[in-house]
């Protein structure tokens, strides 16, 4: 089936980071040496699309688009901006027609972007769907000196969402953005020490970390074995934002994906909903330039 199926981490195998890198054993999600569908000699990139970036389809219209891309997997946005897909398909398709949807277009759940309506609407769909990664935000920002104690006050009030994901076999992904929890390199040496969590990791967007001047790279280092999810995005106007269209060299970041043996899927992304067959000429160009860095990425690793 086209669910793809997050299954839970083993705690131990989780606090134990040095093993290496998420893999999939047998469609669970466990640590090992290797990344799922790697090589030995190398990193493979897996790449999901967003059916935001299609949000004036319907959501059959919207995986249809993304399959024909050649993605490898789909994130389902719940209502952000308006995008109708994911509450279409908890109040009509539901999983068992997602499922069906899926199977038909080749496609995998990657998982679904659940910024508007939270997390525990859409918990028991996900994963009667297979599973997979929830994305999500983190908390206001603080000040400096007390981001010791905000960090650790997020994280014990995540953990009823974090029982929920481990109950639905899905975890939650909690993205960096500006004005924000997490949005700094310090915040993110926090996050990946106080963290215990198995089912609790980052989704890394690269577009607010370029905002603040921060680096990607040592991000991206720094996350480590707690990146779940990946949004190849830079800063830019427009369809700019996308990989191969802005001024970014995408290969360092993919270069250090492949370093800390990333598992998750890549995103390419852009906030801006241009008419279908745009957005679709605009990602096949960021997939074409995506598989190119990646060839360059490995090969200097």
């Amino acid at each position: 089936m086209g669910g793809g199926g997050w299954a839970a981490i083993e705690r131990r195998a989780f606090l134990a980071q040095a093993a290496g890198g998420i893999a999939s054993l047998g469609g669970v999600w466990a640590l090992s040496s290797t990344v799922s569908g790697a090589q030995a000699s190398g990193w493979k990139m897996r790449l999901s699309g967003s059916s935001i970036n299609f949000m004036r389809l319907p959501v059959e219209g919207a995986i249809r688009e993304i399959s024909l891309l050649g993605y490898d997997a789909i994130d389902i946005w719940s209502a952000h901006a308006g995008c109708p897909h994911l509450d279409d398909v908890l109040n009509r398709l539901g999983a068992p027609g997602l499922l069906r949807l899926l199977d038909e277009h080749g496609l995998k759940l990657c998982g679904f972007s659940v910024y508007a309506g939270g997390y525990p609407r859409y918990a028991e769909l996900l994963g009667a769907a297979g599973g997979g990664v929830a994305i999500r935000g983190s908390a206001p920002p603080c000040d400096p000196g007390e981001l010791r104690t905000c960090m650790t006050r997020f994280l014990e009030e995540l953990k009823p969402e974090a029982e929920l994901a481990e109950k639905h076999n899905s975890f939650l992904a909690i993205e960096n953005h500006g004005h924000a929890l997490l949005n700094s390199l310090d915040s993110f040496k926090l996050f990946t020490e106080l963290n215990d969590n198995p089912q609790v990791g980052i989704a890394l967007a690269p577009y607010h970390l370029q905002v603040l001047g921060v680096s990607v790279e040592d991000a991206i280092r720094i996350a480590g074995k707690q990146l779940f999810y990946f949004y190849a995005w830079q800063h830019a106007p427009g369809v700019k934002q996308l990989p191969g269209h802005g001024e970014t060299d995408f290969t360092p970041w993919l270069a250090a994906l492949a370093e800390v043996n990333y598992a998750g899927y890549v995103n390419p992304f852009l906030h801006d909903e241009p008419e279908p067959a745009e957005t679709a000429a605009a990602l096949a160009r960021s997939i074409a330039y995506l598989r190119e860095t990646e060839r360059r990425a490995v090969a200097v690793r």
